[in-house]
Formats: structure tokens, sequence, C-alpha cells
């Protein structure tokens, strides 16, 4: 059985991941989940990474697309607002294209030195890699949807990536998530197309 499998847009961008079984009807999945990761590869490592993290259960918690274009609601806007701050948190990363969408968040981050850089307000442990900055994104929406009362999962667990190889690629990504709100009636993960497809 597959691993992952592409999703279909501009020239087939993202690697998708098999989602992992639903820890709440099998108390010892996620011991034994398979990572989606690439095997041995350092995720501190300079270079371009284009990320997918999903709402819980894909609802549309971010805004809604109007006329082709994706119109943020309040937590769209926190959504947005800590995407852009990443680099304040994570002096080794810089935002490239990036877009929020009614249930997921599109974007690109680049890694730029291989861990030279001192980080003194953030604690111990894995601080340069790609799943700790999107872990740090992750929590900053959360502390803040949790604060309003809105519920308490507002992410999915785990995230999707793309280790973006060349230039080339790199443009192609970011024309992808340029014309994601226009695609929207046809992106996979898109709650309604799929129940148009099944």
């Amino acid at each position: 059985m597959p691993t992952n499998r592409w999703i279909r847009g501009v020239e087939n961008l993202c690697i998708v991941g098999i989602h992992p079984p639903n820890p709440m009807t099998n108390s010892t999945s996620h011991k034994h989940r398979r990572s989606i990761r690439l095997p041995g590869f350092d995720y501190a490592r300079c270079g371009a990474y284009f990320v997918t993290i999903c709402t819980a259960h894909r609802q549309n918690l971010l805004g809604t697309v109007m006329d082709g274009a994706m119109v943020l609601n309040e937590t769209g806007e926190v959504a947005a607002s800590c995407w852009t701050a990443i680099p304040s948190h994570f002096p080794v990363a810089s935002v490239d294209a990036w877009v929020v969408m009614p249930n997921h968040v599109h974007g690109i981050l680049l890694i730029e030195t291989d861990g030279e850089v001192e980080h003194t307000a953030i604690p111990n442990g894995t601080t340069r890699t790609v799943g700790s900055i999107v872990r740090g994104f992750k929590i900053g929406v959360t502390n803040w949807f949790r604060k309003q009362s809105i519920g308490d999962a507002i992410w999915q667990r785990n995230y999707w990536e793309r280790i973006v190889r060349d230039d080339t690629e790199l443009d192609r990504i970011r024309t992808y998530v340029a014309h994601n709100p226009r695609n929207w009636p046809r992106d996979d993960l898109n709650a309604s197309t799929r129940s148009l497809i099944s």
C-alpha cells in the first residue's frame, strides 16, 4: 500500500501522506503511526519547504472563498498573523508565498542557515526544524482559539510537507499558492468538492 499520493493541482505540487488512524478509536494507534517525513532527512537543513496544515476534521474554521478570493474570519486573521510572525520566533526561517484557506494553510518556509543563529527566547529542543516551526505556528493559533472559547482543537494532527527541489519547482508552488482561492471549487481539500465526487 502506498504511503503517499499526489494532490492534483498546478503540475502536481504537493505530496500528501495517508491519514493516520483516528487516535480516539484506537488508543495505541499514535504510537505506531507511520511517519510521512523523508527518512534520514535533516529538516533543519537550508532550503525551501512547502507545508500544508489542515484544520481538525477539515472544518471551514478560517473563513470562506467568495468570487475566487479568500475572505478571512477572525480565526483566519489570527492564523495569517501567526504565519507572518514566524521569522520573529524562528530567526533561521522566513516565509515566502502563503495563503490561508477555509480549512487549511499553505505556505513556503525558507530555512536560511544551518543552525548558526542563536535562539535566546526559544526553549531547548529541535527549535530549528520545519516541524518545530509548524508546531509553534499551531500553538499560537490554538492558544488564541481556546481563549475565545471557540473550541479546543483547531488543527488536525501532523502536517504535510514537500522539500522544494529547485527554483522551477519553487515558482510552480508559488503559482499554486497564489491560485488556490480561485481553484477552491476543485480543491481536494474542499469538503463540498469531496462530497460531490464521492
